[in-house]
């Protein structure tokens, strides 16, 4: 039970004055607890332990989370748009005056360089703003009237009202891959808070220092803006069980994933099986396919393998939209190509990965394809020096070889590439359908490809969420026309993202309200209201 575990109230210490020192317990709405089981973060760099052990949530944690939420939920869905904005802004005010301590931790329980993780810290903070904006304009709240006709035949029409309202208290899967912009308070967070959804985090058990630091400023925030406590908690544990026990609670009506395909089809048949079933928006899989069309090829064989080995490398390839598969025509350009890559690869250093846990799923994936009878080993980056490192490796196969064996278009998590030379560019076209759902679709090309990307692009769109030219995958913008999903297993929801503005439509569902007077509607649903956009008997006023 709740009461068996050691529970204390935070008293709000300052953050940004003096330092908020990282504790391991659980964050319950207001309150600080410490569960009966402990664990400890792995610094990847070396394979040591890091202090101070964390407590692990289990069931009674779980439940005391979910109250909260549930009876937060009904305060906070009708917190006015400027009331709700302003608790955005002062999340990412708060994780700011973190400072460097926020940064350090993060680098020693991910691996992860100073300045990525400093440019991840903006975009965490830069997308709880952009919500913040989102939910001033109150364009999420999809209003639309069609005006009662009385004297209309054969029949009247009656007053008809819509808008959109959140969807209840949402779980949130910290990523291991995005330490702060797709954890505690990233993209699913955000979302969700700006749509009006309580949230209960399960944190990624590989940075639990950073995810409490992050839930300190987040709870903090619920006390400055006089909230209910219940609109954030943040359970964590390396446990499957804790997992299950999220999801599967009657007041969670929402999950946010980012992760393997394995937990997130997990997560989802525990979603499909409860007696209320839920969405589950679970981002998975992705080799994002890339396709060297021949006069690009042509003109710059070698900047572009130079830049893909940039791209192939980055954050030792450990991102959804790292590029994984290349196809392009044999011949000489594809072969300038290849040698600019090995040259580029060659040169380059390994990378500390985030877990020993995905260094080891690496090797493994690098070992089948090396050991696959069809599959050349082009190159590989400099020796390992240190514990948990990756190395980058190119790979070469024929067409044949590729549609022969589905495996080959299988995700390698990390800095691992196929590239697939194909007999003509006839044949390009043909390798589309075969494939699994992507994040993303990249076509390298020149004005004279463009006939042949025409061809490409109407089969890329049923494959994929975002179709690139002339760039790289990694890299996603956070904005309003940002599409971060796709057929499945890149998600398990191909109709939304979990990257932009639009993400917070996940979380919302619409209600009609017919000839409901208009005293009982929000102001912003009444006749006269002109502080959102509405659709008024179909045009937009």
């Amino acid at each position: 039970m709740a009461e068996q575990a050691h529970i204390r109230i935070w008293s709000g210490k300052k953050i940004g004055s003096d330092s908020v020192t990282i504790t391991g317990e659980i964050i319950i709405g207001s309150a600080l607890v410490r569960g009966a089981e402990t664990y400890q973060a792995i610094d990847p760099s070396t394979g040591q332990a890091l202090d101070p052990p964390f407590s692990a949530a289990g069931a009674a944690e779980v439940d005391r989370a979910c109250a909260l939420a549930w009876a937060a939920f009904s305060a906070y869905r009708e917190l006015d748009r400027e009331a709700r904005a302003k608790f955005l802004e002062t999340i990412a005010d708060n994780i700011m005056a973190l400072g460097d301590e926020l940064i350090v931790r993060a680098m020693a329980e991910s691996g992860l360089p100073r300045g990525r993780l400093e440019g991840e810290r903006g975009r965490t903070t830069g997308q709880l703003r952009l919500f913040a904006t989102v939910v001033r304009q109150g364009d999420w709240l999809g209003v639309r009237i069609d005006p009662a006709m009385p004297e209309r035949k054969p029949l009247p029409r009656s007053d008809i009202r819509l808008r959109k309202i959140p969807l209840g208290p949402v779980a949130v899967f910290g990523a291991s891959n995005f330490p702060l912009a797709f954890s505690v308070a990233g993209g699913d967070t955000a979302s969700a808070l700006a749509a009006g959804c309580p949230v209960v985090v399960k944190g990624h058990p590989a940075h639990p220092g950073t995810g409490e630091l992050v839930g300190r400023a987040i709870q903090k925030a619920v006390k400055d803006c006089g909230l209910p406590e219940g609109v954030f908690s943040l359970v964590g544990g390396p446990s499957h069980e804790l997992s299950g026990a999220l999801v599967r609670d009657a007041r969670i009506k929402a999950v946010g994933f980012t992760g393997s395909r394995g937990a997130g089809l997990a997560l989802a048949g525990i979603v499909a099986s409860r007696p209320e079933p839920i969405p589950i928006y679970a981002e998975m899989s992705s080799v994002n396919p890339v396709f060297l069309l021949p006069e690009a090829l042509k003109a710059r064989a070698e900047a572009l393998g130079q830049s893909f080995v940039g791209s192939l490398t980055m954050g030792a390839g450990q991102f959804c939209t790292n590029p994984g598969l290349l196809f392009a025509v044999d011949g000489p350009d594809l072969d300038r190509f290849m040698d600019a890559a090995s040259q580029a690869l060659a040169a380059s250093l390994p990378s500390v990965m985030l877990t020993p846990g995905i260094h080891k799923a690496y090797e493994q994936g690098v070992d089948k394809l090396a050991g696959h009878g069809g599959v050349r080993e082009r190159v590989r980056a400099q020796t390992c020096t240190g514990a948990n490192q990756g190395r980058g490796v190119l790979f070469e196969t024929d067409l044949a070889t590729f549609q022969a064996d589905p495996a080959l278009a299988h995700e390698v998590f990390g800095s691992s590439s196929l590239v697939v030379r194909c007999p003509d560019a006839a044949s390009l076209p043909t390798v589309i359908a075969p494939l699994e759902g992507q994040l993303t679709a990249t076509l390298h090309m020149d004005a004279g490809d463009q006939p042949l990307a025409a061809r490409l692009i109407p089969e890329l769109e049923l494959r994929a969420g975002r179709i690139l030219a002339n760039g790289w995958p990694t890299g996603v913008e956070v904005s309003h026309a940002m599409v971060h999903g796709g057929p499945f297993p890149a998600t398990s929801d191909s109709r939304s993202t979990s990257v932009g503005t639009l993400a917070i439509e996940r979380f919302l569902r619409p209600v009609s309200y017919q000839d409901i007077p208009q005293a009982l509607l929000p102001d912003y649903m009444r006749d006269g209201e002109q502080t959102v956009r509405r659709l008024v008997d179909g045009a937009w006023v």
